[in-house]
Formats: structure tokens, sequence, C-alpha cells
């Protein structure tokens, strides 16, 4: 699997998208945290409204670029076009500093759209040149590869954002780091080897709404590719649920500090890594779904009992914080944390095959169409997961309730991801 690090023709893009990836949580991180503790309050606007519009506005460009994506991934070399991306994010990052420097929200949040459009570029091309490059017999390891990279820059990215952007002189530190780190990722994507077009004749369309219409007819027949699909989004809003909580979760049911929280984050991260890469070994290079139902069930039935384990009194609004080290320490937290990293590591299992079933599965001329509907329908379960989640706790739910839905409908995926 690792040999694979080794090869030109996939080391050059797991680099590019690894720094990608970080830098738009590293980015992220550090605004919705500037957000929260200086701007909001410095605009007059409250923080939680505009932390929430951040997110909503970085998930905005996949929706509205997706299709013009997919055209410009079919028309062109994949490899010149991840190069055009990654040279738009220095110009974006250079944007950023800016914003920083002058303390303008709404700079930031036109560069928080920005990174949110050159990431909804550079998705369908990145999933739909792997095939390109990588036998089929490796499509298996190159995915899990690009999702433990992932889940390692989501993990770095979002605690190097936090953590450095409120420090003394943070935001010059921020605003350069994030134009170095989008230059090397340009750099890295210099060695991509090239690609023949898949279709040099193809128009490109910006006609949103009847291009991604198209897309999705043209899938939905495709029964076991529209199906991976499906069942990838919903890993999303699972995901998306558990990572929203974490704060919340670790402060109001735990009693603990944000210490915790990233804790938490380190763990759910570092599990998908693991099950990401535990794929290769598992199905030794074979695309089948055969083993997804089970890690379905180990999801489902980790978060059954994430929510045992969590069904605790509240914590009195005068009880004293406890720290990382402390909570730890006591064994009655322990199977807390072996929740966490199940969920995470089946997480792994489960996407990776899903992933290469689509990039296998599909017609080559149709591939970067797929990969465009599925970020279209990743960005509409996660919008869920966060809609949904606030409906739930409006209504008096807990948040260990909250992961209790988790179990059940986690379960019958499952059972719908067997049939397929």
């Amino acid at each position: 699997m690792f040999g694979l690090l080794l090869k030109r023709r996939f080391l050059p893009l797991f680099l590019t998208q690894f720094m990608g990836a970080f830098n738009d949580n590293f980015f992220k991180s550090a605004l919705m945290m500037l957000i929260t503790y200086r701007l909001g309050d410095a605009a007059g606007i409250d923080s939680r409204i505009m932390v929430n519009a951040a997110a909503g506005v970085f998930i905005l460009p996949f929706f509205v670029f997706a299709p013009t994506a997919s055209d410009i991934a079919d028309k062109y070399d994949r490899s010149d076009l991840m190069r055009w991306v990654k040279f738009a994010e220095i110009v974006v990052m250079a944007g950023a500093a800016l914003g920083f420097w002058l303390g303008n929200v709404w700079l930031l949040m036109a560069v928080l759209f920005l990174m949110g459009a050159q990431s909804a570029f550079f998705s369908p091309a990145k999933y739909s040149i792997l095939p390109q490059h990588l036998k089929e017999e490796e499509l298996i390891a190159g995915n899990g590869l690009i999702q433990m990279g992932t889940y390692l820059a989501i993990l770095t990215g979002t605690i190097a954002g936090g953590l450095m952007i409120l420090r003394e002189n943070g935001i010059y530190w921020v605003g350069g780091l994030a134009v170095s780190i989008a230059a090397a990722g340009w750099l890295s994507s210099m060695f991509i080897p090239p690609t023949k077009p898949i279709n040099p004749e193809c128009k490109v369309s910006f006609n949103i709404v009847s291009r991604t219409i198209e897309m999705f007819r043209d899938i939905v027949p495709m029964r076991k590719v529209f199906g991976s699909m499906l069942a990838i989004s919903w890993f999303w809003l699972v995901g998306a649920t558990f990572l929203a909580q974490f704060p919340t979760y670790s402060r109001l049911i735990l009693g603990t500090d944000e210490s915790v929280a990233t804790a938490f984050l380190a763990i759910f991260s570092c599990g998908i890594g693991f099950g990401s890469m535990a794929c290769e070994s598992i199905l030794k290079g074979k695309i089948t779904t055969k083993y997804v139902p089970s890690a379905a069930y180990g999801i489902a039935i980790a978060s059954v009992l994430l929510w045992y384990v969590s069904d605790r009194p509240p914590v009195a609004p005068d009880a004293p914080i406890i720290g990382a080290w402390e909570f730890f320490s006591r064994p009655e937290n322990f199977m807390i944390t072996f929740c966490l990293f199940v969920i995470a590591f089946c997480g792994g299992l489960y996407i990776v095959p899903l992933y290469a079933v689509m990039q296998s599965k599909a017609p080559e001329e149709k591939v970067s169409g797929v990969i465009a509907c599925s970020n279209i329908t990743d960005s509409i379960f996660m919008a869920v997961a966060a809609l949904g989640a606030g409906v739930l706790i409006s209504w008096g739910v807990s948040i260990p309730q909250i992961f209790l839905t988790m179990g059940p409908t986690t379960f019958v995926v499952g059972l719908l991801v067997g049939m397929l």
C-alpha cells in the first residue's frame, strides 16, 4: 500500500491533496476562532450566526460549480486543471492574508467562498484522475491513502489554525503560512503526470440547474454507482453530526475543557485513517462492497454504546472543569474513547471501497460527473445533519440521544448497501 507513495503517478497527487485539505481547514479554523473571539463583536454581529453562516458559505460553491467543474475535468488534462486550481489557491490565500491584516470579516467570508470554489473544482479532477494513474487493483490502496491523508490534514489544519490565530502576531503567521502552503501545493502539483483529456469536444455548461439534472439522470440508472454515492453521503452526514457535537458534548455532558474536544477530533481522525489503511489488508486490492455493511453495523453498534456510556446527569453549572489528562485517566471514560475510535475506524472501512466502486464501475467519461454529483449530495447530507441536530436540540433532545439516532439509521443504511 505505502509503495504507492514512492511512485510519481501517486505521490505528487497525495501531497497536493494533503496540503489543499490542510489549508482549507487551517483557514476555516482560524477564521472561526477569530470571528468567535474578535471580529464578530467588532462587526456587531452574533458570532454564533457568523460561524454557521461561514459553514454555509464554504459549502455553497459545491452546489454552484459542481456541473462546470465536471465538464472542465473531462475537457482538459486533469493534471493541468489541478495546477490551475492550486495556482488560484495562492491568489486566494493572499486575499486571506490581507483580510486577516485588515481585520475585515466580509473580505474573509469572500475568501472562504473562493476556497470552497477551488475545492469544488479540484475534487472531480482529484478523484477521477486516480483510475487514470492507478491500476484497478491499486484503487483501494490509493483511496485509502487519500482518505488517511485527508483526515490527518483536517486534524492538523484545524488544530494549527485555532492555536495560531489568537496568539501575538497570529494573523501574520496564519496569513503567511496559508500562502506558503498554497505555494507548496502548487509546486507539488507540477509533478503530477499528465493525462489524456477524456472528452476534448465537451462543451462546458454554465447552466447549473439543467446540467445538474442531466448528470443525475446519467448516474441514477447505474445502480451500484448511484447507491455507493448516496452511501458515501450518509457517511458524511454521520461524521458531520459527531464532529459538530464534540465541543458541546465535552463541555456540557462530560464537564471538560476544549482540550478534550480537540482530543476527540484527533481520535476520530486517526480512527478513520487507520480504517482507511486497513482496507487494503482486508480487501487485497479487490474492489467490492462485501464488508461495507459490516462496517455500517459497527458504526451503528458503537453509536448506541456511546449513547449508553454517555447517559449521565447534566454537569452542574458550578462544577469544576477537568482537562484531558484527568479525563482520560479515569477508567469510566475509557469506553467513550473506545466507541469514538470504533465509529471512526469502521467509517474508514466503510467509505474507501465505496469511492473505489464509483471510480471503477462508472464509464470513464462519466467519472468526473459522478464525483461532482457526489459532492452535491455530500453537501446536502451535511446541511441536513446540521439542520437536523439543531431541530432535535431545540426539541429538548440531548447530545447523547443524537448519537443514538445514528445507530438504527446507519444500521438500515448497512442493510441497503448490502442489497447493491
